[in-house]
């Protein structure tokens, strides 16, 4: 499935066109605050778009470009990953996101975040999904926590020592975001 579409969001595979609009939003420090307490540059950037780019091809899904319904704006990422910059969890799913400040604060994570645990629960099966961020990283902590996701475990970024929470959500569980 190539793309969701929630209330206020199309959920959407990446295109090379992204670019343009994925720099702007990307160079802005906020948006990669956690880890690296800066904006990426267009070069990451293009590195970024064409790893989403290769997942889509070789596995069939990955992270989706979220567009605002209301702007038509690319404002970010949003969807299921690996994570496996983090071993000690793997083999897991995890749910993530990074979306433009100017769109911050209005539930955009949480409802694209249910709509990434329904695709993983429902359409890939999966067991278990986690999400992770810094304990700092209090916004992202409460999506998580608005999305039914219970605290698993903290520890640290294998590369760079800083330290992550981990919570979980299993199959099993009920939360709040199931669809009828």
């Amino acid at each position: 499935m190539d793309h969701v579409e929630t209330a206020r969001l199309w959920l959407r595979r990446w295109q090379h066109d992204d670019l343009d609009a994925l720099i702007r939003v990307f160079r802005k420090p906020e948006v990669w605050w956690y880890p690296f307490k800066r904006g990426l540059t267009a070069e990451e950037t293009e590195m970024f778009l064409g790893q989403k780019l290769r997942e889509w091809e070789s596995r069939g899904w990955s992270q989706w470009a979220v567009v605002t319904k209301e702007h038509r704006a690319l404002i970010g990422f949003l969807g299921l990953s690996p994570p496996e910059f983090l071993p000690e969890v793997m083999p897991t799913v995890e749910v993530g996101w990074r979306i433009d400040p100017d769109y911050w604060g209005q539930g955009l994570a949480t409802e694209g975040g249910r709509a990434a645990l329904d695709f993983g629960f429902d359409v890939l099966e999966l067991d278990e999904i986690v999400s992770i961020c810094e304990p700092e990283n209090t916004a992202s902590s409460r999506v998580m926590e608005r999305l039914g996701m219970i605290h698993d475990r903290d520890t640290k970024h294998p590369k760079l020592g800083i330290p992550l929470r981990v919570f979980k959500l299993r199959r099993e569980h009920p939360y709040p975001c199931a669809r009828p």
